[in-house]
């Protein structure tokens, strides 16, 4: 039986649509979900995201710790739902109304924007595993974690409460810039005044464990970061004053193998202790009931 020709160009155009769907361009490609796999700059193993996230933003191949933010410290490392921040509202001044590539005040604003924010460090109370503290982070991400006039009052007001209230504190460290220079000497200054709260604290009898993290440097640790009763810091963590470039350039000798790591602190007897991000909630909770805090 004879087909009319317009059954044959119905089906035709039908016959086009269906490989057009099949074969041609009008379906986009699928890509990967950014984030959901991350390269490891250690073993350079390509991992999946969500299974380094449940180990704390750890390699599952070969534990290299990744960077976390100060938010996902407080989660990591306090009991859910008993963080307390105080002194939330502070933010920094421009007394030298510094500018280079752009205004410090912009600055600051943008680096609010960014990071969530409102500064370097984040202080407050919150318990360890049922143990009340008093717990402050830095993070790099915020001017690479750098001491201005701010971070320096924040840290001073938490070792006056934990002073006044009897209370261990935690200050888990992530700079990797020590005194601000968008601030000059009142940036400075601020090392003298946390080192000083601290040993008032001492006298009083606190408890200060103090966790290094990738990368505790400058100014953060020559000062208090290097003054807790008991030192913790992060495998592979780079820990120093100046960095190694730096001193190389300066002295003109080749460093030795792993200088200024945790395992090279350890060694020589700078830390006390190594201890896995998985393993810090625990390890404090167990270092405050041994000193009777």
């Amino acid at each position: 039986m004879a087909t009319s020709p317009s059954v044959e160009n119905h089906m035709t155009k039908q016959e086009d649509t269906l490989t057009a769907n099949n074969h041609g361009p009008s379906r986009p490609k699928r890509g990967v979900p950014e984030g959901l796999w991350k390269k490891c700059p250690d073993c350079g193993e390509t991992i999946y995201g969500k299974e380094a996230d449940q180990q704390l933003g750890t390699c599952p191949q070969c534990d290299h710790h990744f960077y976390v933010n100060a938010t996902e410290r407080i989660k990591q490392v306090l009991d859910g739902g008993t963080f307390e921040e105080w002194f939330s509202g502070m933010t920094s001044a421009d007394p030298l109304e510094f500018a280079d590539k752009k205004a410090y005040r912009d600055r600051i604003v943008a680096e609010q924007k960014r990071t969530g924010l409102t500064e370097a460090a984040v202080v407050g109370t919150g318990m360890v595993r049922a143990r009340r503290v008093a717990f402050g982070v830095t993070d790099s991400a915020f001017i690479m974690g750098s001491m201005g006039a701010v971070v320096g009052e924040k840290l001073t007001r938490l070792i006056e409460r934990a002073t006044d209230q009897n209370l261990p504190l935690i200050i888990i460290s992530g700079s990797g810039g020590g005194a601000r220079m968008h601030e000059g000497i009142l940036s400075l200054m601020q090392m003298a005044k946390v080192s000083a709260a601290l040993a008032r604290y001492n006298e009083a009898g606190g408890l200060f464990i103090s966790v290094l993290t990738n990368p505790t440097m400058g100014g953060v640790a020559a000062s208090f970061a290097s003054l807790g009763d008991l030192v913790f810091a992060e495998p592979k963590a780079l820990i120093g004053f100046a960095g190694p470039r730096t001193i190389k350039a300066t002295i003109r000798i080749e460093l030795p193998e792993g200088f200024q790591t945790s395992e090279f602190l350890l060694k020589h007897g700078y830390i006390d202790r190594i201890v896995r991000r998985v393993d810090l909630k625990s390890e404090i909770a167990r270092a405050i009931d041994y000193c009777g805090k």
